[in-house]
């Protein structure tokens, strides 16, 4: 269900690519749950975990994912190509643009792009 990696010095929870649906804020205890037992601060959840309702951002759904694992002080990376929602929605790309600003959440492409993104932000 999850694999823990190490990337520049971070735990990282990565959740498998087939499994249950992460449609609401209940269906977060799972993740916040294998991230603490892993001691790990970074969750990614693969774009194939994420009901379609995610991102439509007016139902609240991803606010309300999103705000879970803020509160439980993990880091959420969505891992997968979203070009397909983001192209329907300026809300959506606006919405990705500024997280990925952030660190609370990022929407990246693959594995990859998160390592080299971690290794921008390890200490030297």
């Amino acid at each position: 269900m999850f694999t823990i990696k190490d990337f520049s010095g971070r735990k990282v929870i990565i959740g498998d690519d087939s499994g249950t649906l992460l449609t609401s804020e209940r269906d977060v205890n799972d993740w916040i749950s294998a991230a603490w037992d892993a001691e790990a601060t970074l969750v990614v959840v693969p774009v194939s975990r994420l009901n379609e309702d995610f991102f439509q951002l007016s139902n609240r759904i991803a606010g309300g994912i999103i705000q879970k694992f803020v509160n439980y002080r993990s880091q959420l990376v969505v891992i997968g190509d979203i070009s397909r929602w983001v192209a329907g929605s300026n809300a959506l790309r606006d919405f990705v643009y500024e997280a990925n600003k952030g660190r609370e959440v990022w929407f990246l492409p693959d594995l990859d792009a998160l390592a080299e993104r971690l290794q921008q932000n390890s200490p030297s």
